[in-house]
């Protein structure tokens, strides 16, 4: 994590960083071939078509990717929640309407990358929360684009 900038210590309502993707293959769980229906149960294949291994499914990029852990309800109309983990890989271009990790005055948040007219807003995904438009005067760092939500039931 040496080449992350070093944010000040964290607000209730912000993220905790985990650490780095590993790149190490894994041993992967069953998938299996047949798609599970929401509705009425309907009876399973008795076979398994392949193994998933989520590292492989959820990270694009090992070496440019790391994962942190959500507090807040600030994102929750893009589908984030308390207690999310997000996995954020920095190799991807930050750009309009993107949902990026970002280092904002030395505070750690995610929010949608907004870029209209000459100016760059981080806006939330929920109305409890106003938009946070970036002034010249403040020093924004995006961290990485959100490439996935790993959440536990």
């Amino acid at each position: 994590m040496s080449n992350l900038p070093n944010p000040r210590p964290l607000d209730p309502g912000r993220l905790e960083v985990l650490g780095r993707a590993v790149a190490e293959p894994s041993q992967g769980t069953p998938l299996y071939l047949d798609r599970i229906s929401a509705g009425f149960p309907s009876p399973a294949d008795d076979y398994i078509e392949t193994a998933l291994d989520l590292n492989t499914y959820l990270i694009r990029n090992p070496a440019a990717t790391f994962m942190v852990k959500v507090s807040g309800d600030s994102m929750t109309g893009a589908g984030i929640t308390d207690g999310d983990v997000l996995v954020v890989d920095r190799s991807e271009q930050p750009a309009h309407g993107r949902i990026v990790v970002a280092v904002l005055d030395g505070e750690l948040t995610v929010k949608r990358l907004v870029m209209k007219d000459g100016r760059t807003m981080l806006a939330p995904e929920n109305p409890r929360y106003k938009p946070i438009a970036v002034t010249e005067e403040q020093e924004l760092h995006v961290w990485g684009v959100v490439s996935g939500v790993v959440r536990k039931l």
